[in-house]
């Protein structure tokens, strides 16, 4: 079925027992990432999450099935988080829909898919599917968007500054999270203890500041160069940037790259996946992102992901620690891109 914003947003926060799968697609992957987080704090903290991809599926059709209908070995909650989700998974979405069983919730990732997506359409005919596209927010959702996320945070950001940040992100969700989060870190804001963000603590924390500039280490640790990965990690020490504010680049990139990756299994055409992106891919950029693309497979960036979102995790647990744990999973990112490049 096809759900608006209000339902998708309703089903996450408390998923019905007669819905077994949720199929999040379009160009705005933040988006759909953001929703994933939604069904995540639903299920609560405690909830085992199974993590599967389109190529595990593909090998394994009757796996996510089988994952449905599994109970948590420690009897808590449990569900089913696919990520590079595509065409050759039909035959494991169709498995799971006529299953007899389903239990726990299954939701996917798929990216952009077109209207002629047999995945698509099988989640849009079944009454236990939900599925949502999203789509990049204009000027203004996207200021919204900003305010909500600093509202979360424990900061309070004026309409001028969330502009300001939308542009400095070009509107892409997970960039302006990650400035907003740079912000909230740098003002020590959190939800009981609310700070105001200030124009000079964003012209110290920007983006197109050259001192916290981390392009640089996001192609470093995605194509597998680790001299400069560890060139670019101390001079980010040396300003004291907080390690939280590289992982949202960092996960922009693998996105895309797995989306690139997912339209390049497709077709076997590099060139055309590449400029099917659009201008998600700056210009200057074009030649190491189609490199990047060639390192990672479907599994391969489907883990990269994963890895991300746990060093996440790790970057809220606060500096010291937790930087060290956002560290170490950069660099074993970066070692497995430098042997899928040898």
């Amino acid at each position: 079925m096809k759900a608006n914003r209000g339902q998708i947003e309703k089903a996450l926060d408390a998923p019905p027992a007669d819905l077994r799968f949720f199929l999040l697609y379009g160009p705005d992957e933040a988006g759909s990432q953001t929703l994933v987080k939604r069904l995540e704090r639903a299920m609560g903290l405690e909830a085992e999450r199974v993590d599967l991809d389109g190529v595990t599926l593909r090998e394994d059709p009757a796996r996510l099935a089988d994952e449905a209908a599994s109970f948590s070995m420690f009897g808590d909650k449990r569900w089913i988080r696919v990520a590079a989700m595509g065409e050759e998974s039909v035959p494991a979405l169709t498995a799971l829909l006529e299953s007899e069983v389903g239990g726990n919730p299954v939701i996917a990732v798929a990216g952009a898919l077109k209207a002629t997506s047999k995945l698509l359409k099988l989640a849009l005919d079944h009454k236990q599917a939900l599925a949502f596209i999203s789509y990049q927010p204009d000027a203004r959702e996207a200021e919204q968007i900003a305010i909500s996320i600093a509202r979360d945070g424990g900061l309070r950001l004026s309409s001028d500054l969330a502009r300001r940040i939308v542009s400095l992100a070009n509107g892409d969700r997970a960039l302006m999270a990650g400035e907003v989060e740079k912000l909230i870190l740098y003002l020590d804001a959190a939800p009981d203890r609310p700070r105001e963000a200030t124009t000079e603590a964003l012209d110290a924390l920007s983006a197109d500041n050259p001192e916290t500039e981390v392009g640089p280490l996001v192609n470093a640790v995605l194509g597998g160069d680790l001299k400069a990965m560890h060139r670019e990690l101390g001079g980010l020490a040396e300003s004291g940037t907080a390690m939280a504010s590289v992982i949202r680049p960092l996960l922009t990139r693998a996105m895309l790259i797995a989306g690139i990756r997912a339209e390049f299994d497709a077709s076997g055409r590099l060139e055309g996946a590449v400029e099917a992106a659009g201008k998600v891919v700056f210009w200057k950029e074009k030649g190491l992102v189609t490199r990047q693309v060639r390192q990672w497979d479907a599994t391969g960036i489907a883990r990269v992901l994963q890895r991300l979102l746990d060093a996440e995790r790790a970057s809220r647990s606060g500096r010291g620690l937790g930087d060290l744990m956002v560290r170490q999973e950069l660099l074993t990112i970066a070692r497995q891109a430098a042997r899928e490049r040898a």
